[in-house]
């Protein structure tokens, strides 16, 4: 019998577009089971690649954001032993792990080849779930008119800021997902149910 899904919040910073000429500094992932609840999360910092650099935009974007910048520069490790970690902690969860990421393209580009890089495999597979993607299913919005601003207020949950740490971004992120995760199932159960009859109770 197949085990449940397990969906994996993953955040991670990097200094650059696309990785190998540029590196994975910051990864952190934050895991839910399937009625929500956190079941786990991972954090590390890693070293850059050897021989790899710095894009100008990223370094540009990090100038205006110091305080993520120097979150990345403590505890880094190796990213053999980062990324060896965190696939042990991926198969340790309690499910099937389902990446989750907003954008996922980017995020899941990244740390899909770091797996594959340095660990010779993917707990994740090669498939991974797109927020914004399932944000216009949702909604019922045009792929690229579906950002973040034309999401719903009651989405984001309160106490979580988005801050540019790895890791407080995942957290933020999940919220949204189960947000909209939640909102999808009702419209389901409403859709199965269909309409009420004229005259029945409600509620």
């Amino acid at each position: 019998m197949p085990r449940p899904e397990c969906y994996v919040s993953t955040d991670i910073e990097t200094d650059g577009p696309i990785p190998g000429p540029y590196s994975l500094l910051g990864l952190a992932s934050v895991a839910y089971d399937l009625d929500g609840r956190p079941v786990g999360e991972f954090s590390v910092n890693l070293e850059p690649l050897p021989g790899a650099g710095v894009h100008p935009d990223t370094a540009a974007f990090f100038a205006q954001h110091p305080a993520a910048w120097a979150a990345l520069q403590q505890d880094r490790r190796a990213p053999a032993a980062a990324m060896t970690d965190y696939a042990a902690w991926l198969r340790a969860l309690p499910g099937e792990p389902v990446f989750v990421a907003y954008p996922a393209g980017f995020d899941f580009t990244f740390v899909y080849w770091y797996l594959i890089h340095f660990t010779g495999g993917s707990p994740f597979g090669f498939a991974a779930l797109d927020m914004k993607s399932y944000a216009m299913a949702v909604l019922k919005r045009p792929f690229r008119a579906t950002t973040k601003k034309a999401m719903p207020g009651r989405w984001f949950p309160e106490g979580l800021p988005h801050t540019h740490v790895a890791l407080d971004d995942a957290r933020e992120q999940g919220g949204i997902f189960l947000a909209m995760r939640r909102e999808n199932l009702a419209n389901q159960r409403e859709t199965e149910a269909g309409p009420v009859p004229e005259g029945a109770p409600r509620g």
